[in-house]
């Protein structure tokens, strides 16, 4: 097949508006809104620079999703930064953006919730550890493949059973989806509401105060604020992932930016709200010396509902992660299936069931690897070493709009244009050195990792122009 040529079976465009922004939704509303608050008031930040912190992460999300919603005008095809980036850039950036995608990005969170997931049903039922006697046994001194054997064999399930669900039609994932994103917002306000409605003594108040980072600290108080804007910051990853299934989204030129901006907006609302009710309940000294693997919200909800706080916030947990386990799912593979479709990934990726019409390949080979990566034990550290490089894509994608509006290939109106994705490059920029600065190992070891595509690279390129030869 010639480089580029579509399948005999296409993607169904089956998801609207509404089901697309609860997608967005889905995505990043997983567990960031539980934990965040802790490592934030750690930070020493008072209650209102913590909230600023969340409204400010929230803003810049916002702009890479008008970013992205410009650069959605230029195609209706899926793969998300992938078809942007090769579309603007070529055959080669584009490649090294879904390779990464691949290795670690996608799969290394897909691995990273369903543990979490299986961590937070462990926490109300004890899970059996059926090889706990090889849990010393490890490979290279950080792989420990039977270290939490019962949770890793959970969290395998977890993601074999939704591939399933995913691999039966976009329609009953979408369905699935809007079950549990439903469920999760109405648990989580009325945990905003019992929070609001809390009285707390007046004195704590004045505690705060006394124990807070001043703002006239200058840079002491910058550096606290940066650290617990990227705490935010990390709890509204995702939503980029929304553009892998332009080409099962229904008008996507018109749905998908919409659907980023609305589901960034209900999330910013819902997070600076919880936030606020965190705090309402209990004053941040006590948030501060809560220990680093306890969930903050399970404090607050001991506080509130007693012992059987604790059971309903972790069914909440549950929930919640296991939703965000499942949008993640529904989008990730889509980004391989493009590349295949163009020549430049795995060329049984391609494929579309032809009952379902679904990615029925891409779905089973992020299925594997993923399950591979959670039993290895070591996707928090590989998803720590390529947030660099995923900056780095951020940025390009910024480029990519400015050079598509200047040489005229993206003629319609985009909001914010130019203003907006100069922020957003400059923050990109800023990011990535700063972690440079602060993590230069992991930084260099996550461009590595992305750079072994490069052989794959011209390894897909020969075999297209073989093929096309051939042909």
């Amino acid at each position: 097949m010639n480089e580029g040529q579509k399948t005999d079976v296409s993607l169904k465009r089956a998801l609207g508006l509404s089901t697309s922004t609860l997608l967005v939704v889905g995505l990043l509303i997983g567990s960031g809104v539980f934990k965040k608050i802790v490592p934030m008031a750690q930070t020493g930040m008072g209650e209102t620079a913590i909230l600023l912190a969340w409204l400010v992460a929230g803003v810049v999300s916002l702009f890479g999703a008008l970013t992205v919603g410009g650069l959605a005008k230029i195609t209706e095809e899926s793969g998300g930064t992938y078809e942007y980036l090769q579309l603007s850039f070529g055959k080669f950036t584009g490649f090294l953006s879904g390779w990464a995608d691949f290795m670690i990005m996608g799969p290394g969170s897909l691995a990273a919730l369903a543990f979490l997931f299986a961590q937070s049903v462990n926490s109300i039922v004890p899970i059996p550890q059926p090889f706990q006697s090889l849990e010393s046994i490890s490979i290279a001194d950080f792989i420990s493949p039977f270290a939490d054997s019962g949770i890793k064999l959970l969290g395998i399930a977890a993601i074999v059973a939704l591939t399933g669900i995913n691999y039966l039609g976009v329609h009953k994932s979408g369905i699935v989806n809007n079950a549990i994103t439903a469920v999760k917002i109405l648990g989580i306000l009325m945990l905003i509401f019992l929070g609001v409605t809390y009285s707390k003594p007046e004195v704590i108040t004045e505690t705060l105060a006394a124990n807070a980072v001043n703002p006239r600290d200058g840079m002491l108080f910058l550096s606290a604020f940066l650290t617990a804007m990227l705490g935010a910051f990390w709890a509204y990853s995702g939503w980029d992932n929304a553009t892998n299934i332009s080409g099962e989204i229904i008008n996507p030129k018109r749905n998908v930016p919409k659907a980023i901006a609305y589901g960034i907006l209900i999330v910013m609302a819902i997070y600076i709200l919880v936030n606020f009710a965190y705090m309402n309940v209990l004053p941040l000294e006590k948030l501060r010396a809560t220990g680093e693997n306890e969930i903050g919200a399970m404090v607050v909800a001991k506080t509130l509902l007693g012992s059987q706080g604790n059971i309903l916030l972790s069914v909440l947990i549950v929930i919640s992660v296991f939703g965000c386990l499942n949008s993640n799912l529904v989008t990730i593979p889509r980004r391989y299936f493009r590349m295949a479709e163009k020549g430049y990934f795995f060329k049984d990726v391609k494929k579309v069931h032809p009952r379902f019409r679904t990615p029925y390949m891409a779905l089973t080979y992020s299925m594997v690897w993923s399950c591979i990566l959670l039993v290895s034990g070591s996707f928090d550290m590989l998803t720590d070493m390529v947030i660099f490089a995923s900056f780095l894509f951020y940025g390009l994608l910024a480029i990519a709009l400015i050079k598509l509006k200047r040489n005229g290939t993206i003629k319609a109106k985009v909001t914010g244009y130019p203003v907006i994705p100069v922020i957003y490059l400059l923050f990109s920029v800023a990011f990535c050195i700063n972690t440079f600065w602060a993590q230069p190992k992991q930084s260099a070891l996550g461009i590595l990792l992305i750079l072994t595509g490069v052989p794959f690279y011209y390894y897909f390129k020969k075999k297209n122009t073989h093929e096309v030869k051939a042909s």
